[in-house]
C-alpha cells in the first residue's frame, strides 16, 4: 500500500481579508512519503499545512485528505485521523507527560472533564511514551519539561490514534543544537518504525530536515517554486531562487546544509 494516496491539493488558492495568500498550490503525498516544505518567512507554508490538517478550507481548488474532500466531510472526525505537532501548543495546565499524550485521544489541548481512557488507549499511550524516550519523565509536568521533551510528548500525542498522516509545523522551534539533533533522530526512528506513515514537515532551515526526508517543496510568495524528490529540489540554484539570495547547498551523510555565498 506504499502508493496509496494520503493527501492531494489541486490548484488551491487561499484569500484572507482580500489578500491572496496562496495561488495554484498542487501537492500529492502518498503513504510512506516524508515531505519537507521550505521557504522564507511569510511564504505561505503554514497556511498550506493548515489545509493538509483540515483546519483551513481553500478559497478555490480542492483539498483531499485521506480520501475525503474538504467541504464535504465531518471536519472533527477527519482531524482525528491526522497527527499534528505544533511546538506552540497552547497548553497552560501542569499536565503530566501521560496526560499530555492522552489528550490526543480527544483532540483537545486540556484533559476533558469526566473523561477516562479505556485500557487499549492507556496501553497505547504507555507504548508511545516508551518508544519516544519519555518513560523517565513520569513525574514531570508540562511547565517543567524542556522544549525537546515537549516536542517528543507532542509527537506521542499526535500518534496516539495511529494516524496515517503526521504534520510537523517547524518542530525544531526553540531547541538548542543538541535537542534539535535528538529530535531529528526521533523523527528518523519513527519513520523506520512506521514505514507507511506519511509526514509533512514545515521549516525554513534545511539543517532541520531528517535524513529520512524523501520529497521537498519550495514555497515562494504563496506559490510552488519547485516540488519533487528532495535531491532534485534542494539544489543551490532552486534554493537560491526561492530565498532571493545566493545559497550553497550541500547534501552529506543524509543531511542538508545551507551556506550563504559571499561575492568576491
Amino acid at each position: 500500500m506504499a502508493d496509496r494516496e494520503i493527501l492531494r491539493l489541486e490548484a488551491v488558492d487561499f484569500v484572507r481579508e482580500f489578500r491572496q495568500i496562496l495561488t495554484g498550490i498542487d501537492l500529492t503525498v502518498r503513504a510512506g512519503d516524508r515531505w519537507a516544505m521550505i521557504g522564507p518567512n511569510g511564504a505561505g507554508k503554514s497556511t498550506i499545512l493548515s489545509m493538509c490538517g483540515a483546519i483551513e478550507h481553500p478559497s478555490r481548488g480542492s483539498v483531499h485528505v485521506l480520501g475525503r474532500t474538504l467541504g464535504r466531510v465531518d471536519i472533527r472526525e477527519l482531524r482525528e485521523s491526522i497527527g499534528h505537532v505544533n511546538p506552540r501548543h497552547p497548553l497552560r495546565s501542569p499536565l503530566t507527560v501521560r496526560q499530555v499524550v492522552l489528550t490526543g485521544a480527544t483532540g483537545t489541548t486540556e484533559l476533558m472533564p469526566r473523561w477516562a481512557p479505556d485500557q487499549e488507549t492507556g496501553n497505547r499511550a504507555d507504548e508511545l511514551i516508551g518508544m519516544l524516550g519519555l518513560a523517565d519523565l513520569e513525574k514531570a509536568t508540562w511547565p517543567t519539561m524542556s522544549q525537546g521533551e515537549r516536542g517528543r510528548a507532542l509527537i506521542a500525542r499526535a500518534l496516539l490514534t495511529d494516524p496515517p498522516l503526521l504534520l510537523l509545523d517547524e518542530p525544531s522551534t526553540g531547541l538548542d543544537v543538541a535537542a534539535r539533533e535528538q529530535f531529528l533522530t526521533t523523527i528518523d526512528e519513527l519513520h523506520q518504525a512506521r514505514p507507511d506513515l506519511a509526514t509533512v514537515l514545515v521549516t525554513h532551515h534545511l539543517e532541520e530536515l531528517p535524513t529520512t526526508t524523501t520529497h521537498a517543496m519550495l514555497v515562494k510568495d504563496g506559490r510552488v517554486h519547485a516540488s519533487g524528490p528532495a535531491p532534485e529540489v534542494l539544489t543551490t540554484q532552486l534554493v537560491s531562487e526561492c530565498f532571493d539570495h545566493p545559497i550553497e547547498i550541500e547534501h552529506r551523510a543524509g543531511r542538508w546544509q545551507a551556506r550563504a555565498l559571499v561575492a568576491g
